[in-house]
Order: C-alpha cells, then sequence, then structure tokens
C-alpha cells in the first residue's frame, strides 16, 4: 500500500509498487486529466508536480513517490483560474490539448521557482511535445503568466469550464442537428 497526497488529499494506493504514478492517477483515482503519451517519459502529456518538480508520471513508480505531494491538472484549478492557464487561454495556445495539461503543469513547477523565465529558462523546462506547434505562443503565454504571478499584468476570466449541447449549438450553429445545411 503506497501513501501519497494527491490535490491535496490522503490518498492509500493498494497497486504494486511498481506501478508507474500516471496508472494510479488516471486507474484508481480517475484523475484523466493527467494523459498517457508515449509511456516512455519523452513526450510530457503525463507530467504532474511532485514535490514542487514536474515529473513524468509513467517514469516514476508508486513506490518512488510514496510520501510524495502530487499535484495534477484537475488539482491545479477546476476553474481554470491559474495564472498559467489564463494565460494559455489568453493567448489561444490549446489546439487539439492533449499535450496541455503537462504543459501546464511543467509551466506551472517551472513558475514556482522562477517567476520571470527567459526563453532559454521556458525552452530547457518545458521539453513537452505538442505536435499541433504551439511553442511561440506557449513562451510568450508562459512569460505573460509569469508577469500574472508577480502582479503586473491581469489576466482575462476563462469561460466557464463545461458547456451544455443546446448551447453548443446555438454558438456554432453547425452543431445544431436540427439544421442539415439546408437554408
Amino acid at each position: 500500500m503506497t501513501r501519497l497526497t494527491v490535490n491535496n488529499e490522503a490518498v492509500e494506493y493498494r497497486m504494486a509498487p511498481d506501478t508507474p504514478l500516471l496508472w494510479a492517477l488516471r486507474d484508481a483515482s480517475n484523475l484523466t486529466g493527467t494523459k498517457y503519451g508515449c509511456g516512455t517519459g519523452s513526450c510530457g502529456a503525463c507530467t504532474v508536480d511532485v514535490d514542487g518538480r514536474a515529473v513524468r508520471s509513467c517514469q516514476l513508480t508508486l513506490k518512488a513517490a510514496e510520501g510524495a505531494f502530487v499535484t495534477t491538472i484537475e488539482g491545479l484549478s477546476r476553474e481554470r483560474a491559474h495564472p498559467v492557464q489564463l494565460a494559455l487561454i489568453a493567448g489561444n495556445v490549446p489546439q487539439c490539448g492533449y499535450c496541455i495539461p503537462g504543459i501546464t503543469m511543467a509551466a506551472a513547477a517551472l513558475l514556482k521557482h522562477d517567476p520571470a523565465p527567459s526563453e532559454a529558462a521556458i525552452a530547457a523546462a518545458i521539453t513537452n511535445i505538442c505536435r499541433c506547434g504551439i511553442y511561440p505562443r506557449l513562451i510568450e503565454a508562459i512569460q505573460r503568466a509569469g508577469r500574472a504571478i508577480r502582479g503586473d499584468e491581469r489576466l482575462p476570466p476563462a469561460p466557464r469550464p463545461g458547456i451544455e449541447p443546446a448551447d453548443a449549438a446555438r454558438l456554432v450553429p453547425a452543431l445544431d442537428p436540427t439544421r442539415s445545411g439546408r437554408r
């Protein structure tokens, strides 16, 4: 049995000690914001904060994580109110979105230790792979989040999480099933 603190809650995992933290989070805790990408620690989709450091959860066993404080994307801010989340949204950074939770967690860990990172520091800390090519906008968004954390800039609030299907259809007519393309 492995004991951790996950998103500020004490958790006991009754899984094999060599189970990657990624699978404990996703399968046992239903924290599916942490993504499985490559399984080798190369892509960064599974990045979480472990004791203040960005860690590839597919490479950390439960045994090695014993006693750690883990924060996942769900624990960062369910309302998308963390400065990194706000800056990514304001900068129109997310595209397909698969890499965004890992990148967000890596950026949040970076900004904990360096609230004014240079482009070189960001490039060194954010080694996550994004196939959509968001990197130029990502650098600016992380620097903008740093300015917000330092109190030098105010970020606009994020749209509310979730949307009702009827609202989506009203906002995006192509999603309305009652319209068949006829006018």
